[in-house]
């Protein structure tokens, strides 16, 4: 008999076992999907909550390739894994989703940047960087490392030579710094079939400290051709990648009203996560379906809504408490979402909040009184 995409006869793996796995279980669930999860902390979030769960390292080649060899289909919910392995696994007849030299071109930003300029995909100007490098740009100037960065770290603005000096000096590149209105992103999801499928644009609002997503909100308030304009651009990018999977897409909208591609995502990602409270089928189950090439899901919301990253406040390290959590329960429309981390610390991603309301100005009161209202601390 042939082995059905749902129930038990399908083995699916996924590399990592954060929150973004621990809430693609939540979707496989309703779905009949079991995921066996590797990850290198024997208490994260998707630890006790996986239909199985290994601890062992992403990066190393025999523990990623012993944990896959019994699984049909692997994926991932971080980049940074063993795709030598994935590789041999594919061989082997795995199917591997997204695919290995996908992994490879996105966990590289000069790859990445490489790969826009090739195909004609919208960017800023870049160049790669060695240190004594003449760089054609004036400052300021974007400096990022080519591997291992996230969540704003292992990029910095350039402000002098004496800044770029006590920079990095692994391999990097160098980014003009484009002036620009607002930050975007659009998840866009594509099946074996060719299939493609994109959620509505996002607008994104840091936080300058901890140099990380604090609120996003959709719809984005942008003209309804840039939306489009942006949805086309997260299309073209991944046929052109050909890949499978899901892919988030974050943009900037220049002062002249242009659209440059920053950085790619091939997984579930921050940007998308209200989708699963105002989206007909969230990103997760849109994941599921996409490398499972199953018919992708409906991408129109049906509020508009917002999210707030919860993050560990400064000044506290140890057992989590998430205080004023009672209070936002009592606002019509509000989600929270915790990870399942014990212990928090400044700036540690903890949770997210989701908030719905039929207009955008109900969203944005209700997201700052959910701001105002909710603090992650330790308990001592």
């Amino acid at each position: 008999m042939a082995k059905s995409w749902y129930g038990r006869e399908l083995q699916i793996g996924v590399l990592g076992g954060g929150q973004l796995g621990r809430m693609l279980i939540q979707a496989a669930n309703s779905l009949d999907i079991q995921l066996h999860m590797l990850d290198p902390d024997p208490n994260a979030p998707c630890a006790h909550i996986a239909y199985s769960f290994e601890s062992g390292s992403l990066t190393d080649y025999q523990t990623v390739l012993n944990f896959g060899k019994n699984k049909d289909l692997l994926t991932v919910e971080i980049e940074n894994v063993n795709t030598d392995a994935l590789r041999e696994l594919e061989k082997q007849g795995v199917e591997v989703y997204p695919q290995p030299h996908i992994l490879e071109l996105i966990r590289d930003k000069g790859l990445q940047k490489q790969f826009y300029l090739d195909h004609q995909i919208p960017t800023a100007p870049f160049v790669f960087y060695n240190p004594g490098d003449t760089i054609p740009y004036d400052f300021p100037y974007v400096h990022k490392l080519r591997t291992g960065g996230y969540d704003g770290k292992g990029v910095q603005i350039i402000k002098n030579e004496a800044q770029l000096v006590s920079s990095f000096n692994e391999p990097s590149i160098i980014e003009e710094c484009v002036p620009f209105e607002k930050e975007l992103s659009v998840i866009v999801a594509r099946n074996k079939n060719g299939q493609i499928k994109s959620f509505g644009l996002v607008e994104c609002e840091f936080n300058p400290e901890a140099n990380l997503v604090e609120f996003l909100f959709s719809p984005a308030d942008v003209n309804p051709n840039i939306e489009k304009k942006a949805k086309q651009i997260a299309s073209d990018l991944i046929e052109k990648l050909e890949m499978v999977g899901l892919l988030a897409v974050e943009l900037f909208l220049t002062n002249d009203g242009e659209l440059l591609v920053n950085e790619i995502a091939p997984r579930p990602h921050n940007s998308g996560h209200h989708t699963i409270e105002i989206a007909r089928c969230s990103q997760f189950e849109q994941h599921l379906r996409a490398i499972l090439n199953l018919p992708l899901g409906e991408t129109q919301f049906h509020s508009a809504g917002a999210m707030l990253n919860l993050i560990g406040e400064k000044g506290y390290e140890g057992p989590v408490l998430y205080q004023g959590l009672e209070t936002i329960l009592n606002i019509p429309g509000v989600h929270p979402h915790l990870y399942g981390k014990s212990h928090t610390k400044p700036f540690r991603k903890m949770g997210h909040v989701t908030i719905s309301a039929d207009h955008m100005d109900e969203v944005r009161k209700k997201a700052e009184l959910v701001k105002a209202n909710i603090k992650v601390i330790s308990k001592n």
